[in-house]
C-alpha cells in the first residue's frame, strides 16, 4: 500500500471521529444551542426545528462521507 494512501486514510479516520464527537456534543448541548432565544421573539418552533434539521443533516452527511472515505480507501 502506498504511503500517501495510508496518510489519507489516517486523516479521514481522524476526521470521522472528530465529526462523530462533534455530533455527540451537539446532542448533549441541544437546549443551549437550539433552545428558545428571548432576544428573538419572532422565532417560532417551526423555525427552530428547521434549523436543527439543517444542522443535523449536514452533520450526518459529513459523518457518512468521512466514514466512507476512511473505510473505502483500501
Amino acid at each position: 500500500m502506498h504511503s500517501y494512501l495510508v496518510a489519507v486514510r489516517l486523516v479521514f479516520t481522524v476526521l470521522f471521529f472528530v465529526v462523530l464527537f462533534a455530533g455527540l456534543y451537539l446532542i448533549r448541548n441541544h437546549e443551549r444551542f437550539f433552545g428558545v432565544d428571548p432576544n428573538l421573539p419572532s422565532e417560532n418552533e417551526g423555525a427552530r426545528s428547521y434549523t436543527v434539521f439543517q444542522i443535523f443533516a449536514i452533520w450526518a452527511h459529513a459523518l457518512v462521507l468521512t466514514g466512507a472515505f476512511a473505510l473505502c480507501l483500501h
